[in-house]
């Protein structure tokens, strides 16, 4: 489990987006989540902001969504949302899977 947020400020949420995106969930996804179909950095980031935003996230955002986006990075790696089906979401809004 990861420590709940303390500091709300625009500077605090861009850290620690950026810290859950690039260090920690591609970490558990080499060491302790195997199953996990991504293992990537940007793939961490684009699911997360993809669902955040319903779609492509750059197609609704001029700059991500870092409140929503770490909460979320935090319900994947507490194993509370399902990155299958969130990767599965991200690609079918891409146009890189169909949707069943």
């Amino acid at each position: 489990m990861l420590p709940a947020m303390t500091d709300d400020s625009r500077e605090a949420l861009v850290s620690t987006y950026t810290r859950l995106t690039r260090e920690v969930l591609p970490r558990m996804a080499k060491n302790e989540r195997q199953d996990w179909p991504v293992r990537e950095d940007h793939c961490f980031q684009r699911i997360v902001l993809d669902t955040v935003c319903g779609g492509v996230w750059y197609d609704h955002l001029d700059r991500p969504a870092y409140r929503r986006a770490v909460a979320l990075c935090h319900a994947i790696a507490d194993g509370q949302a399902d990155l299958q089906q969130l990767n599965h979401n991200s690609l079918v809004w891409r146009g890189k899977r169909r949707a069943d």
